[in-house]
């Protein structure tokens, strides 16, 4: 019995080592407590610190370009300047809005594109504004004409079930803040806030669509336990904090089931906790026999891991490397090679294949 496990154990870490040993990876820049990326061109990515600058930089020869705004952003906690989404020539962030007695929210603005200053203008707030340095989420995806977003619930926990309050939900506008007359409150959840898509969540830091079945997708933190990816679904409810999702408070006592009827069910769940992060569908060249599989990265567990979730009662997970790059905070598939760009705690990094 004893060799039995050791030769499972050894299999595991042959299995890790393998991708690892065929992965090459290459420390672009040094920068400070980055949080989110976009393409704007094959050969550049604008990039958000926490502490407030937005960047771009060339990805072939790392230089950098600073790019003033006009945010009324405050760094505090977890919160700061969050995510960033270049499409047709317009920015939108999502970031800590300072608004004042010591509250913040979750807010999303758009600006037109400039290398030297944006102007943001303010299209979503979250509401209420909370005195919390904590849980803001937020990542952004734009599906169409619509923008989604993760809205993290401030560590208040059961405001997450309240749909008649932003924090701990998904949210859903079309691109210029306004409401899409389709969301949830105008079909049949009449005392929903008119933005919001889901509730129940409770820090998701992960947001991508897939381009193989044009669903959305998140990442969602636990307390100790129960991080989880799963789907976003129309008018429905993680649980948050009803359900532990597997997980239990920080001082050990009990939250709830990891899941029952009513609620959604994630798709995949750690217990403990990887601390999930930025999340994507795989869809390249590089790493082609990667297409359609889901990419998780984590902080705490610092790995990059791959799913196989076509089978939703038979999902198949890989650790395809672990303490390489430090703390991931965003992953990036490049849309022509299909190399991927990692933010860790204070670099950004590429990871191709070792050509041997």
């Amino acid at each position: 019995m004893k060799k039995f496990l050791i030769k499972i154990f050894l299999g595991l870490l042959l299995s890790t080592n393998t991708y690892a040993e065929n992965l090459k990876f290459t420390k672009i820049i040094n920068l400070d407590k980055p949080w989110g990326s976009s393409f704007i061109s094959n050969n550049k990515m604008i990039t958000t610190e926490k502490s407030g600058k937005i960047k771009i930089i060339n990805i072939k020869n790392g230089n950098v370009t600073k790019v003033e705004h006009n945010l009324n952003f405050l760094e505090t906690g977890q919160g700061g300047l969050l995510d960033i989404v270049y499409k047709d020539n317009y920015i939108w962030i999502s970031y800590t809005e300072n608004r004042g007695n010591s509250k913040t929210s979750t807010s999303i603005a758009r600006g037109k594109f400039n290398n030297k200053k944006i102007n943001f203008k303010n299209i979503f707030q979250a509401n209420p504004p909370i005195n919390s340095d904590y849980h803001f989420g937020s990542r952004l995806v734009i599906k169409d004409n619509y923008i989604f977003a993760t809205v993290g619930e401030r560590g208040q926990g059961m405001i997450a079930q309240d749909p008649t309050q932003h924090p701990g939900s998904i949210i859903k506008i079309y691109l210029d803040g306004s409401i899409p007359k389709d969301n949830p409150k105008f079909e049949g959840k009449k005392n929903w806030l008119p933005e919001i898509y889901q509730i129940g969540v409770r820090n998701p830091q992960g947001l991508t669509l897939s381009d193989y079945n044009r669903k959305i997708y998140l990442s969602n933190h636990g307390a100790k336990g129960g991080d989880w990816f799963g789907e976003v679904k129309k008018g429905e409810n993680y649980g948050w904090k009803i359900l532990g999702w597997g997980g239990k408070n920080y001082l050990g006592t009990s939250i709830g089931p990891k899941w029952k009827p009513g609620f959604t069910k994630a798709i995949q769940y750690w217990v403990p906790s990887i601390a999930t992060s930025a999340i994507t569908i795989y869809k390249g060249e590089e790493f082609k026999e990667w297409n359609g599989h889901a990419l998780i990265t984590s902080l705490k567990d610092r790995s990059l891991r791959k799913l196989i979730f076509n089978n939703s009662s038979n999902v198949k997970e890989e650790i395809i490397f672990k303490n390489k790059i430090g703390r991931i905070r965003d992953i990036q598939v490049h849309p022509t090679t299909g190399k991927i760009y990692f933010l860790s705690q204070d670099s950004l990094w590429l990871m191709e294949k070792n050509q041997l």
